[in-house]
């Protein structure tokens, strides 16, 4: 059992601990603040003094979830469409009452409008828009359901984004909250893009600092990762925070790949550290050194004295002579870089070089005899030997454990983790249903008393309401979550689920959808159904368009992989429907960029699903929905975070 320590005892050590050195009182606070993180007991006095902000309440978000409902009843039709069948379902004629140009030209000069205007007027027409639009006019048509306003049709996306539905803590807002009047703690200078890939790097370095200040927050120091992959997130959390991390993957050889990169980032780790030593112990030898020269150059200088001091020498000879430059300004500077060599190594190695300190406070304990030098430092001696025992207790438990097992909804972690204690749960792009049953894992299991999940791969996601008329033993699904969802039997279906994963701030920023590779498949879905007579088939075409030199080659290659027999068709054939439906490429083109504009409101649908099902659990207290990442570098950019209330 953790055992509680109150404020009162905490200021008690505080005051001890810096008794007789208030000429460095400032430092040694900061020290304090340091050395707290060390004791695994440790409370957190944050919650009480800098409350977490406040979040939009569950009848609050219910409203927002029918708002979005009632546009997506008729816009779903958009994403549900595949590209695949784009000519052989005719898509275009049935759902659009537009020409392609239109409505391209539409998207683009609304994509190049926002992008030019400026941050306040931004955020003016947010508020305007903020402010209630119950009415759009006619997106569709009534009758045929066809897109008929393609400006309503943007107007709307926007009103539905995360961000202007108001319904997104800001990140910053969060970490302030968490740290309450606590500095930052920079921690080893490691960048993690040394380690990892730039996409990577950008997120294990945001969600670990997120993670380690909820850590700090709740007091805990266990830490499950699930769906840890090839474990950059639990490595980094546990080698720069300090934290006893649990790694769980279901796959054996992402579980073996762990603990062999964890291995060698322990390498690179001790690298750093032993720089970070070299560059004080090289200070203090060249001290040391020079130092020695000056003792041996005073005790010449002490036995020519005694020789000058006869009166057949005196007045020859001046030691400034013959001292090299020891002036006190040099050695005042060597003393200065000193006390500002600082290391902040965070919970893994609490140390700093400063003046209250001597560099045998770096050694290993007993790996230097005492002597009459250190006597007088004694009671300081004793207090860095402690606080070096507590390092070295605390460095023991600063593991991370890469563990095999497959995650469900009902899953004991005390099955798989035998010494489970309070701990946070967190995930770093959890694939389909991995991320829904986290939320169910921290709202049913007493340990775990925060939760942080990033998920991804919406289309892996199982549906309750997809095939209703199919037989199934599911009894928890990944989506719907929340009660308000689950009454009105709803459903994206996994094609709508998939656009969801498309990124419209990659495409807004140049990053462009592929629109000759999609093309290309959509005139070869048309052969093969007129050609073989095939309008269903289980095997995937795969990436054989980067390996292309042309739809001919393309097609070939594709109806080869397919199993079936491309010889059969002529050249002749295979590029008459290419030119067929080349005029026509600007319509798949121009559906793909309604079906990107449309893909955040997906997603905030199954966000907002996951969010308000956290919000109708009795036993949390505190649930936000947050912005972690750029979504350029990382388009599944948003946590859902929660805590639970104290018992």
């Amino acid at each position: 059992m953790r055992q509680k320590q109150s404020i009162t005892q905490l200021e008690s050590r505080s005051e001890t601990y810096s008794y007789g050195l208030s000429y460095l009182r400032p430092r040694a606070l900061a020290l304090r603040l340091r050395l707290r993180h060390l004791q695994p007991g440790r409370v957190s006095v944050m919650a009480a003094s800098f409350p977490l902000p406040v979040t939009q309440d569950l009848s609050t978000l219910r409203a927002k979830l029918q708002g979005l409902l009632q546009f997506l009843r008729e816009a779903l039709s958009i994403s549900s469409a595949h590209t695949v069948d784009f000519y052989t379902e005719s898509v275009w004629k049935q759902l659009v009452d537009l020409p392609p140009e239109t409505v391209l030209g539409v998207l683009r000069r609304s994509a190049a409008e926002a992008e030019a205007r400026s941050p306040e007027a931004r955020l003016l027409v947010e508020a305007e828009m903020g402010s209630g639009i119950a009415n759009f006019p006619q997106i569709f048509c009534e009758t045929s359901q066809k897109l008929v306003s393609v400006e309503a049709f943007a107007l709307a996306v926007r009103y539905y984004s995360v961000q202007n539905l108001g319904i997104c803590t800001p990140f910053e807002q969060l970490l302030t909250a968490l740290r309450g009047n606590q500095k930052q703690r920079t921690g080893e200078n490691v960048k993690p893009d040394e380690f990892m890939n730039l996409k990577k790097s950008h997120e294990v370095q945001v969600m670990s600092e997120l993670i380690s200040s909820i850590a700090d927050y709740c007091g805990i120091k266990q830490v499950i990762d699930l769906g840890s992959g090839k474990g950059y997130l639990s490595s980094f959390l546990s080698l720069k925070y300090g934290l006893k991390v649990y790694g769980i993957d279901s796959s054996n050889t992402n579980t073996h790949g762990a603990k062999e990169r964890n291995r060698k980032l322990k390498k690179h780790w001790k690298v750093y550290h032993t720089r970070s030593k070299l560059d004080g112990n090289g200070l203090a030898l060249k001290m040391a050194k020079e130092r020695k020269v000056q003792d041996e150059i005073k005790y010449k200088v002490d036995i020519e004295g005694i020789c000058n001091n006869s009166p057949a020498n005196q007045g020859k000879m001046s030691t400034s002579d013959f001292l090299p430059d020891f002036s006190d300004s040099v050695i005042s500077n060597i003393r200065t870089q000193m006390e500002n060599l600082h290391v902040y190594s965070h919970r893994e190695e609490n140390l700093c070089f400063e003046n209250a300190f001597s560099l045998i406070d770096l050694l290993p304990i007993n790996a230097v005899e005492p002597t009459s030098l250190q006597t007088s430092k004694r009671n300081m001696s004793e207090a860095n030997k402690e606080r070096r025992k507590m390092i070295s207790k605390s460095n023991e438990s600063n593991i991370y454990s890469p563990l095999t097992s497959f995650i469900t909804a009902d899953s004991e972690l005390h099955d798989i983790i035998k010494d489970l204690e309070d701990c946070l749960m967190v995930g770093l792009h959890t694939c389909g249903d991995l991320a829904p049953n986290t939320l169910r894992i921290f709202t049913s299991q007493p340990e775990i008393k925060g939760v942080c999940s990033v998920g991804c791969c919406y289309h892996l996601l199982t549906e309750e309401f997809e095939n209703v008329h199919k037989e199934s033993t599911e009894d928890k699904w990944g989506f719907p979550m929340c009660h308000y969802l689950k009454e009105e039997r709803w459903c994206c279906g996994r094609n709508a689920r998939m656009s969801a994963c498309l990124a419209l701030e990659r495409v807004a920023v140049g990053q462009g959808l592929p629109t000759e590779s999609l093309f290309y498949r959509a005139v070869l879905q048309d052969i093969i159904k007129e050609c073989y007579g095939i309008t269903q088939c289980d095997r995937h075409v795969g990436k054989i368009y980067s390996k292309s030199s042309s739809f001919l080659d393309y097609a070939r290659k594709s109806l080869k992989k397919l199993g079936l027999d491309e010889s059969k068709l002529p050249e002749k054939v295979i590029m008459d429907y290419y030119e067929k439906y080349k005029p026509r490429m600007n319509e798949l083109e121009a559906f793909n960029m309604l079906k990107v504009v449309l893909a955040p409101c997906i997603e905030t649908l199954i966000l907002l699903d996951r969010l308000c099902y956290l919000k109708e659990q009795e036993n949390i207290a505190w649930s936000a929905l947050v912005k972690l990442f750029d979504p350029v570098k990382s388009p599944r950019c948003y946590a859902i975070i929660a805590l639970k209330k104290q018992q």
